[in-house]
């Protein structure tokens, strides 16, 4: 128990910097010398970044993930069936947003703040922490009739540890404790860790290429379940930024990938999806 109280005692710290907008944040550094635009985007694939929102911004997010493209032509190769969220993400302040959204899977409220940032010649990395609460939408009164509110609800705390490494290169490292009241597999803990890892590479000035992978630390030795692995492609216009990417998890929320990853990357067992963020 010593790392869980260690890590929720970091994810209790923050402190307030000033974070540019979207549009201002293509690859320039500000007149503090902060890093800045390490991501482009609040997630990597799964794995939440140390992208910040502005203040006052308000971020749509629509999150697609279709089904196995093992389903071959049949599913029109996963087409035909799809898990969605919808978020809606508003920054308080430069350091610090709270969002909201909904799944098949999750109802989720989360926070995000930043702790401190790289500087230009100084301390080399960005901290950000993400705690979040969710509701289990999977869990349904008819299969469990005992079922109680309390036992659909899952706890998420991640630091978030980024370095720009330089124009092209952007590194992260997400350890990451949850907690899920209600697990199917009797020889899993409710409370896990994973340790993710993340990366954005730049291939022109609007497109880049990223990869996260998560390992999960205390899985039961009976669970069905894999690590998550994604790759994508972020693309920014405007606006907008649209990511595209194959994955073998179709879940979404940080609890539903991070331990509930049904997908086989050796197998062929993949899904395809985007996320699709509007700023406003």
């Amino acid at each position: 128990m010593r790392i869980i109280y260690s890590l929720a005692a970091v994810l209790l710290s923050q402190f307030v910097f000033s974070q540019d907008d979207l549009l201002s944040q293509i690859d320039t550094t500000d007149t503090n010398k902060e890093v800045v635009s390490a991501f482009k985007a609040m997630k990597i694939v799964n794995l939440e970044s140390t992208k910040m929102l502005g203040k006052k911004e308000l971020y749509f997010v629509v999150a697609h993930r279709f089904a196995s493209v093992k389903e071959g032509f049949e599913g029109f190769f996963g087409l035909d069936n799809a898990v969605t969220q919808i978020k809606f993400a508003y920054g308080v302040t430069n350091t610090f947003s709270l969002s909201a959204g909904r799944s098949e899977q999750a109802y989720d409220f989360a926070a995000k703040y930043l702790i401190t940032s790289q500087k230009k010649d100084g301390f080399p990395f960005t901290f950000a922490g993400f705690n979040s609460i969710a509701f289990n939408n999977l869990l349904k009164e008819s299969n469990y009739p005992k079922m109680k509110f309390q036992n659909r609800l899952i706890y998420v705390n991640q630091l978030l540890i980024s370095r720009k490494f330089s124009e092209k290169l952007s590194l992260e490292f997400a350890p990451t404790f949850f907690h899920e009241n209600f697990v199917v597999d009797n020889n899993q803990d409710n409370s896990q860790v994973a340790l993710g890892l993340g990366g954005r590479y730049k291939i022109s000035k609007r497109v880049s290429i990223n990869l996260d992978y998560a390992a999960h630390m205390n899985r039961s030795s009976t669970s069905p379940y894999h690590n998550p692995l994604s790759v994508g492609v972020d693309i920014e216009t405007g606006g907008h930024v649209f990511q595209m990417h194959f994955t073998n998890s179709q879940g979404i929320h940080e609890a539903g990938f991070l331990g509930n990853t049904t997908g086989d990357w050796g197998e062929g067992d993949i899904f395809f999806g985007f996320n699709l963020v509007r700023v406003f």
